[in-house]
């Protein structure tokens, strides 16, 4: 049942992504709705699918490579459609939506069983820290993704080649604002993530700190953003240069997510990692 679910979310997602490249790409506003509405609704499966696994399991749904995966694109649509709500800004559903669909295609691709951590990880420390170590890497993916548009509407000003896809697409103010907005909100979760995974490796293992590889690049990352931060506040860091670091800073994030739990073993390494 509950792959059934995690598969029906991610056609649904497909088919908004569908709908919403659709909207930009011809200039097809009821197809763009459509495609939101969906969305939302695949939101609510894949809601769904996570209660139905914490429910299978009693714990919640993050102990394996899949459900990490699933729950990020979880907060990264989420997300979205909090911003949507408050902001407007309905074109980021093309540009947020396929970057959804990959994730969810890299989660098919692994062992979807449930599995329990392990003893030393049965802790409430497992959702406090994990939620909001997503929360601010869903944050960061948004400001990936105005940085990119930021990146694109910029070079076809310069080149002076303004297509239909340019009136459709926010002001440079606007993005720029929208990736300082995602900026204040995203550090401080990464903060507490990575304070409350301290905490939680202290009980669990005795240590706060070992060094292991996720660590060392979730620090890297986080000197990044602070740099990024105090760019934008003590510098006035604006526009082209804040674009690209959000970029490079949601690739280091994936790296930390993807590349380190593949690659390379430590503790934060997720069981279940073989063939769906």
């Amino acid at each position: 049942m509950d792959s059934l679910l995690f598969r029906t979310t991610l056609v649904v997602y497909a088919l908004a992504t569908g709908l919403s490249l659709a909207d930009i790409l011809w200039r097809r506003q009821i197809l763009g709705r459509f495609g939101r509405m969906l969305l939302w609704g695949g939101f609510g499966f894949h809601s769904l699918n996570l209660t139905i696994r914490y429910l299978m399991s009693g714990f919640p749904p993050l102990t394996s490579f899949h459900e990490s995966l699933s729950f990020f694109v979880w907060a990264i649509i989420g997300t979205f459609l909090l911003f949507h709500l408050r902001y407007g800004l309905p074109v980021l559903a093309a540009f947020v939506s396929p970057l959804a669909v990959v994730l969810m295609l890299v989660g098919s691709a692994v062992s979807m069983t449930v599995v329990a951590p392990s003893p030393a990880l049965q802790s409430w420390w497992l959702p406090v820290h994990a939620v909001l170590a997503f929360a601010g890497d869903a944050v960061f993916a948004l400001a990936a993704v105005a940085g990119s548009i930021y990146l694109l509407q910029e070079r076809m000003l310069k080149k002076k080649r303004v297509s239909s896809l340019f009136y459709r697409l926010p002001s440079l103010q606007t993005l720029d604002n929208l990736n300082y907005r995602c900026l204040t909100i995203g550090f401080p979760l990464m903060t507490l993530g990575i304070i409350t995974g301290a905490v939680w490796a202290d009980r669990a293992w005795g240590a706060y700190w070992s060094w292991d590889p996720k660590e060392i690049w979730a620090l890297i990352t986080w000197f990044l953003y602070a740099a990024l931060l105090h760019g934008r506040l003590a510098i006035g860091w604006r526009g082209r240069k804040a674009a690209i670091l959000a970029i490079i800073g949601f690739a280091l994030l994936l790296f930390t997510f993807l590349g380190v739990n593949l690659l390379l073993s430590g503790l934060h390494g997720y069981a279940a990692l073989g063939a769906a």
